[in-house]
């Protein structure tokens, strides 16, 4: 692909995928554990695929990484990007992609869709409401809920204990993907550190206010054994014929 400078904004997609998922208990990185017969980062490229509105999307891979090709070989041609540039954390791993897709063409004014490659059970119409909340906003947001339920903080102690009930009230729980221009995603990466858990508070540590938009509760990143069997129900209700 070739670009050219200035223009209007495009969007463009970014997956980092070079985690280990630990906590899943999968074998080997959890995006590579099967959900309903495929690869899980396979569900998740399948929608950034079909998203016609992104130029490309960029999967962010460890370098050492043996298997993404073999497991989802599907993933290939102008549209379908990969790299093997990821870092030891999510902000590091999500600030190499940016890096390589500057090189790649991608202007500073361009817009960038950052996605978990674990929330496979992502809708293209979720991707196509953010997009269009935040094409004309000034920063750029994020898909997200209100929380809720009532939060409580634990002390240090094992077991754990409550040390108080958390107000609840204006509290939203982060989802993605979270969309940023590249040019000020990449400054706020830079200056907040590898230890940053999403683009959204790095935009913030820079005197930002992004825009939250709502999420889906399906929309939930496969963190824990039990979320395996959870996405494959909701994947099986998905598929089924309505009566």
């Amino acid at each position: 692909m070739s670009y050219t400078i200035g223009g209007p904004p495009r969007l463009f997609g970014l997956v980092p995928c070079a985690g280990s998922g630990l906590r899943a208990g999968t074998d080997g990185p959890k995006q590579y554990a099967p959900l309903a017969g495929r690869p899980l980062v396979a569900h998740t490229l399948e929608v950034w695929a079909g998203l016609l509105e992104v130029e490309a999307t960029l999967v962010v891979l460890a370098p050492d990484d043996d298997r993404f090709e073999q497991v989802v070989p599907q993933w290939q041609g102008p549209r379908c990007w990969s790299a093997r540039v990821g870092g030891l954390t999510r902000a590091e791993s999500v600030a190499a992609g940016l890096a390589e897709l500057a090189v790649r063409g991608v202007q500073p004014h361009d817009w960038v869709l950052v996605h978990d490659a674990a929330r496979g059970l992502l809708q293209p119409q979720w991707v196509r409401r953010l997009m269009s909340a935040c094409g004309d906003d000034e920063v750029g947001g994020l898909l997200a809920l209100p929380v809720a339920d009532t939060l409580k903080q634990a002390g240090d102690e094992e077991p754990a204990r409550v040390d108080a009930t958390v107000p609840r009230a204006g509290k939203w729980a982060a989802q993605t993907p979270q969309m940023f221009r590249l040019g000020l995603l990449r400054a706020a990466l830079a200056a907040a550190g590898p230890q940053v858990t999403d683009e959204s508070s790095a935009v913030e540590a820079l005197g930002h206010r992004p825009r939250l938009v709502s999420g889906d509760p399906e929309n939930f990143k496969l963190t824990w054994p039990g979320d395996f069997a959870l996405a494959e129900r909701l994947l099986a209700t998905r598929m089924t014929p309505s009566s």
